[in-house]
């Protein structure tokens, strides 16, 4: 494991300096899942649940969420992000997975928007079924892959790539 450098001399916190860093074009691949009843699932099929469209607010809470990553995350630099790609993949007839694509060219990776992308995303999906379905079942949240950078190219062990 390489040495951490979120640490000051006197072992604080402290955002890494990315001043020398060269850019490069970055792509992150997040993915969860978020798991509920089966007639949840049934009422957002038919676009029966109060609050809306729910699926559509995700994605749009997900694209939000991954643009206000740096203020979430206190050590994270704020990116220009230059895509963002939020789809759903019914995984059986109770669990939806959520994937955010995201891409920038900079000098520090986007995997954490990727993944703030795909969080956010999932509880808009709780908030706007909770009302029916208070049980729903957050996670595993996972890097799926991530290309760019000084570390180069990562893709998680056992991942299939769509």
């Amino acid at each position: 494991m390489s040495e951490l450098t979120h640490f000051n001399q006197e072992g604080r916190a402290k955002m890494v300096d990315v001043t020398d860093k060269s850019v490069t074009k970055r792509v992150a691949v997040a993915r969860g899942s978020i798991k509920m009843k089966p007639e949840t699932l049934e009422l957002i099929r038919q676009g029966k649940i109060g609050k809306g469209d729910v699926l559509a607010v995700a994605q749009v809470a997900g694209v939000m969420g991954a643009k206000r990553t740096a203020d979430l995350i206190p050590m994270c630099h704020p990116i220009p992000i230059t895509g963002v790609d939020i789809s759903f993949t019914e995984l059986n007839d109770q669990e939806i997975e959520v994937e955010a694509v995201l891409k920038t060219t900079g000098v520090t990776g986007i995997e954490m928007e990727a993944l703030t992308a795909v969080s956010v995303a999932m509880l808009t999906i709780y908030d706007m079924c909770k009302a029916v379905d208070k049980e729903m079942v957050i996670g595993p949240t996972y890097l799926a892959s991530k290309s760019g950078g000084k570390s180069g190219d990562f893709v998680r062990e056992g991942e299939v790539k769509r």
